[in-house]
């Protein structure tokens, strides 16, 4: 394992600005995800992280069978100090490692095996990293396996939305920057929005047996018009508490396990 004690070390340089910095990410094509959850998640789904960052500390029992799961797969390790982990670290209280990953273009074209018409999520403009990981997390957990995000959009594989996605990002195919105009109308399934309309129904009451995109907007705006129009049904969540609304992914949520309760068969 190699040591670093100097911020101006150029590796450490080149880790913080992939924590820090959403271009510098794009021009790399890599992030760094934090914690021993990202970190099984990943190798887990067969993605190799280029490097591995230990801060040097004595290890648990989970995260010290992680080292050695690393080390024997031959990763490139780094030792830092407890001060110069802290400061690289993009969470509060460090777990005690970080993992530098390419973002992966297989699992940004859809799973391995993936084949014919499947469900997704086209997201419009979600900008808080937060609702953007819990969104993804939420379509992961429903048996979601593609992901449309339009401009405007957090950047998907930025620390603090992995962090929010809690492993999502591997098990689903994300694109992101998508022309979604483009992308939704030639999508062959039911388009579904969840807009504020006379022609809206409730979403428990319809049918959610077929192949489906699930139109979701930003915070506050919603869809755009143009966006929005391309539904061939709108829906609505019924609200006898008199909330004017839910946060999107809230209402992600409720619109993507109502489909998964009517699909179940036992």
């Amino acid at each position: 394992m190699k040591l670093i004690s100097s911020r101006d070390n150029p590796t450490f340089r080149h880790l913080k600005a992939l924590a820090e910095e959403a271009r510098y990410r794009r021009e790399q094509g890599r992030t760094v995800i934090d914690g021993a959850h990202l970190l099984r998640a990943a190798l887990d789904a067969g993605v190799v992280p280029l490097t591995t960052v230990w801060a040097d500390l004595p290890l648990d029992a989970e995260l010290a069978s992680l080292q050695e799961q690393c080390a024997d797969a031959g990763i490139r390790a780094i030792g830092l100090p407890g001060n110069l982990f802290k400061a690289l670290s993009p969470v509060d209280t460090p777990t005690g490692v970080l993992a530098e990953i390419a973002i992966p273009e297989a699992i940004a074209e859809g799973r391995a095996g993936e084949s014919g018409l499947v469900d997704v999520i086209a997201l419009e403009g979600v900008q808080d990293a937060g609702n953007l990981g819990t969104l993804l997390r939420t379509a992961a957990a429903a048996g979601i396996r593609r992901a449309w995000l339009g401009e405007g959009c957090a950047q998907a594989w930025s620390p603090k939305v992995l962090r929010a996605g809690m492993g999502a990002h591997f098990l689903m195919g994300i694109r992101e920057r998508v022309d979604l105009l483009a992308q939704v109308s030639a999508f062959a399934g039911q388009r579904l929005a969840t807009v504020l309309a006379d022609d809206a129904q409730a979403v428990f009451d319809c049918d959610l047996a077929g192949p489906s995109c699930w139109l979701f907007g930003a915070e506050g705006r919603g869809l755009s018009p143009g966006l929005a129009a391309l539904a061939t049904r709108r829906v609505y969540i019924p609200m006898p508490g008199g909330a004017e609304s839910l946060n999107v992914a809230a209402a992600a949520a409720v619109c993507l396990f109502e489909q998964v309760r009517q699909r179940r068969t036992v």
